[in-house]
C-alpha cells in the first residue's frame, strides 16, 4: 500500500513539476481564435487592445469560471457544492485514480494498460485498432473531472492539465501519416472535442486553472473543431458524431470566431444526411440495430446544441418528424428485454440503459403515446395497434404475437446492401420465447486491427455462422434482397423474399408464422448454380441440445420446460451436421455454442427446396412433426398446398406464397 502511494506521489510531483515548466507565455496571438467582439467579453477585449495581455487572459477565466448563458447538457460550472461528496459510481473512480498513474483503458473490451511515467501515446499493447484509436478519445478525462468535482482534491486538477498539454505537445498535427490516422482520424477528434467542454466546465474552478492554460485549451479545441469541418469522413455514422459534435462545440463555446461557422457545418450535413442514411422506415442504412440507436442520439443532441445556440429553425420539421419515425423503428425491431437482434456490428445492453434512451425520447416526441409506453416499461402510453410490423426497406420483418415477456418473437433480416457495420448475412434471425433469445446472431467479437484481429472479426462476418443458406459454405456475394410478399394476419404471416446471394444462385425464403405459435420455413435455391447447400442454425450458449441424426431434428433441452425444436420435414435425403459455433454478446469476449446445418447437394440446374419447422413447445420432451405435400403443391410456383402432423393433430396450410 505504500508502495502505492510513493508511485502516486512520484506521478503527482512530476506532472506537477512538468506542468509549471510548460506554462507559455501569454502574447497577442494567443488570443487569435477568440472572438473578441462577443458579448461579456469587453472587459477582456479592453485590456487586449491596451496591450495587456496577460490581465486580458485573467479576465477571460474570470468570464469562464462564471458563465451562466451557457448550459452543458450534464456537467455546469456552479453544480460543484450540490455534488460535493457525490459518489461517482466505481469504474469512473476506477478509470480515474488509474490514469493518475498512467494506467488507461482505451477500448472497453480490454483492461488496463500502463502507458508509464512519460506517457507513450504511441504505445499499441493489442493490436486492434479500436485500442490505438481509442486511446486518443482519452475517455478517462471526464472521469477524472468528477473525480475532481466530487472531492475537490487537485491531484486530478493537477494530473489532467499535465496530460492535456502532454497530449498536445506529443501528438500535433502533421507529426506522421500514421500518428495522424490514429490521434487525428475525425472520428476521435470529435469524440475530444465532445467531451472536452463538461471537462473543462468541472475544472475550469481550479487554482491549477490557470489564464495560460485557458488559451492554450481554447487554442486546441479551436484547432480540433476546425480541422474536422475540412476532414469529414465520407459517409456513415462516423459523419454523423463528427457533424452533430462540430455543431455542438460551435454552441458549447459561441465565444470563438468560427464558431458559427462550425454550427453551419454541422447543420448542413445533418439535414443532408438524415436523408441519405435513414430509410422511410425509419432506419439508419448501416442496418446495424445498435448504430442506428446511436444515429438517433447523433440526429437528436445536434437539434438540442442548435437550439441551445438559438438556431433549431435551421432544422427542418421533416428532421424532427424522421427521428420520430427512427424511435419508433426501434421499438418495432426490440425484444420483449429492450435488446434489439445483434445484427451486424452490434451487442447486447442493459435493459435500463435503453430506458433511458426511450425517456429521453419521449421528452422530445411528448404527444407520442407509443413512445411514451417504451419509456415508462408500459406504465403509461399505448402500445402499437399491430403486433407483427415489417421496416420493408430496411429488410427488417418482425414477427410477433404479444410485446411482453411471454411473447414469441423472431426478428429476420433481408436487407439492401449495408455498410461497414452490416455482415453477408440475409436471412438470418433471432428467435425469443417467454423470456429466452434461443437463437441469438453470432455479434461481431472485434472490429479490425492486425492480421491475426482481421481474421478473428471475418470468422463473425461469415454467412455459414448465420441462421441462413450457403452455397458451399462461402459468403454470400450480394445482399440485395427482394420482398416478394409480407403479409399479417390473425392465425398466418406470410414473409417472402429473393436475395441473389451467389452468382447463378438465388436464394428464396418464406417464413410463416403460424397460428401465432410456430414457424414454418421455406428454403429455395434457385439457379443453374451447383454445389453442396446447407441451411445453416445456431442455439444459445447454455441450451445442451438433442442431435437426432435419425429424424433430422434439434431440440433443447432446458429445465424450465421452455424449449425449442428445429426439424427438417424434407422427404428427399437430407443430412444434420453439426457445426462449430460461437457467440460474442461482448467487444473481445466470446463463447462456444451449438451451431448445425441441414444439407444436401445440388447437381444440376433444378432448384433445391429445403423445409424446415421452428416449432417453441413446452416440456421435455420434443414434439412428433411430420409434413405431407398434397396435390397442387408447388414450391417453384409459390403454391402450398400441405399438411402438417403435430402429435397426431393434422394441420392445413393452403396458400400463396409469392
Amino acid at each position: 500500500m505504500n508502495l502505492k502511494k510513493n508511485i502516486s506521489l512520484c506521478f503527482l510531483m512530476f506532472s506537477t513539476l512538468f506542468a509549471k515548466a510548460q506554462e507559455k507565455p501569454i502574447t497577442k496571438e494567443s488570443f487569435n481564435a477568440i472572438n473578441l467582439a462577443y458579448p461579456g467579453l469587453e472587459k477582456v477585449n479592453k485590456l487586449y487592445s491596451s496591450g495587456e495581455y496577460d490581465a486580458a487572459a485573467k479576465e477571460l477565466l474570470t468570464y469562464y469560471r462564471n458563465r451562466k448563458t451557457v448550459k452543458h447538457p450534464e456537467f455546469n460550472v456552479g453544480d460543484e457544492a450540490r455534488f460535493r461528496g457525490k459518489d461517482i459510481g466505481k469504474a469512473n473512480l476506477l478509470k480515474a485514480d488509474n490514469a493518475l498513474q498512467h494506467k488507461f483503458q482505451p477500448q472497453k473490451g480490454y483492461g488496463y494498460y500502463d502507458y508509464g511515467t512519460d506517457i507513450n501515446w504511441d504505445l499499441w499493447p493489442v493490436k486492434d485498432n479500436e485500442v490505438r484509436w481509442q486511446l486518443h478519445r482519452v475517455t478517462w478525462w471526464q472521469p477524472m473531472a468528477m473525480a475532481y468535482r466530487s472531492s475537490a482534491d487537485e491531484k486530478y486538477a493537477k494530473e489532467w492539465i499535465f496530460q492535456f498539454r502532454d497530449w498536445a505537445r506529443k501528438n500535433p498535427l502533421g507529426k506522421s501519416k500514421e500518428n495522424d490516422s490514429f490521434a487525428w482520424r475525425p472520428l476521435e477528434v470529435s469524440d475530444r472535442i465532445q467531451s472536452l467542454p463538461g471537462t473543462f466546465n468541472l475544472f475550469v474552478n481550479s487554482p491549477n486553472f490557470t489564464p495560460a492554460f485557458l488559451l492554450e485549451f481554447l487554442t486546441l479545441f479551436n484547432q480540433q473543431s476546425d480541422y474536422i469541418i475540412k476532414n469529414y469522413s465520407e459517409q456513415g455514422n462516423h459523419l454523423l458524431f463528427e457533424a452533430q459534435r462540430v455543431l455542438g462545440a460551435g454552441s458549447i463555446f459561441p465565444e470563438l470566431k468560427a464558431a458559427a461557422v462550425w454550427r453551419k457545418s454541422g447543420i448542413e450535413v445533418l439535414n443532408r444526411e438524415i436523408k441519405k442514411q435513414v430509410y422511410p422506415d425509419g432506419m439508419q442504412w448501416e442496418l446495424s440495430p445498435v448504430y442506428h440507436v446511436a444515429s438517433i442520439d447523433i440526429f437528436l443532441k445536434a437539434y438540442q446544441s442548435a437550439r441551445l445556440a438559438g438556431a433549431e429553425k435551421e432544422f427542418p420539421e421533416s428532421y424532427i418528424k424522421t427521428i420520430e419515425n427512427m424511435v419508433v423503428a426501434t421499438a418495432n425491431i426490440s425484444f420483449p428485454d429492450y435488446n434489439t437482434p445483434m445484427f451486424g456490428d452490434s451487442w447486447l445492453i442493459e435493459k435500463e440503459g435503453r430506458l433511458k434512451a426511450f425517456a429521453t425520447w419521449a421528452k422530445a416526441f411528448p404527444a407520442n403515446e407509443e413512445i411514451k409506453y417504451f419509456a415508462t416499461d408500459g406504465a403509461s402510453g399505448a402500445l402499437p395497434n399491430y403486433l407483427s410490423h415489417g421496416l420493408t426497406t430496411a429488410g427488417f420483418y418482425t414477427f410477433r404475437n404479444g410485446w411482453n415477456n411471454k411473447s414469441t418473437v423472431m426478428i429476420l433480416k433481408a436487407s439492401p446492401p449495408g455498410e461497414f457495420h452490416a455482415q453477408p448475412d440475409n436471412g438470418t434471425f433471432e428467435l425469443w420465447v417467454k423470456g429466452r433469445n434461443f437463437t441469438p446472431d453470432a455479434g461481431c467479437y472485434i472490429y479490425s486491427g492486425d492480421a491475426e484481429v482481421n481474421k478473428k472479426r471475418n470468422w463473425y462476418r461469415q454467412t455459414r455462422v448465420h441462421s441462413t443458406l450457403t452455397l458451399d459454405n462461402q459468403n454470400m456475394v450480394i445482399t440485395k434482397a427482394q420482398q416478394n410478399i409480407w403479409t399479417t394476419g390473425k392465425n398466418l404471416d406470410i414473409l417472402t423474399y429473393t436475395n441473389p446471394s451467389y452468382a447463378d444462385l438465388n436464394h428464396q425464403r418464406t417464413v410463416l408464422f403460424i397460428d401465432q405459435q410456430y414457424f414454418l420455413i421455406i428454403d429455395q435455391a434457385i439457379g443453374k448454380a451447383t454445389g453442396n447447400l446447407d441451411v445453416h442454425f445456431q442455439l444459445k450458449e447454455d441450451s445442451k441440445p438433442v442431435f437426432d441424426q435419425a429424424k433430422n431434428k434439434v431440440y433443447t433441452t432446458y429445465g424450465d420446460g421452455n424449449n425449442l425444436l428445429i426439424q427438417s420435414l424434407n422427404s428427399d435425403k437430407i443430412s444434420l451436421k453439426e457445426e462449430e459455433g460461437k457467440v460474442s454478446y461482448v467487444y473481445n469476449q466470446e463463447m462456444p455454442r451449438p451451431a448445425f446445418a441441414f444439407g444436401k447437394t445440388k447437381s444440376d440446374g433444378k432448384s433445391q427446396v429445403f423445409v424446415s419447422v421452428v416449432y417453441p413447445f413446452e416440456g421435455n420432451k420434443a414434439p412428433e412433426i411430420s409434413l405431407k405435400e398434397n396435390p397442387g403443391n408447388d414450391f417453384e410456383k409459390g403454391l402450398l398446398n400441405l399438411s402438417l402432423n403435430i402429435n397426431g393433430k393434422k394441420s392445413d396450410i393452403k396458400t400463396a406464397i409469392k
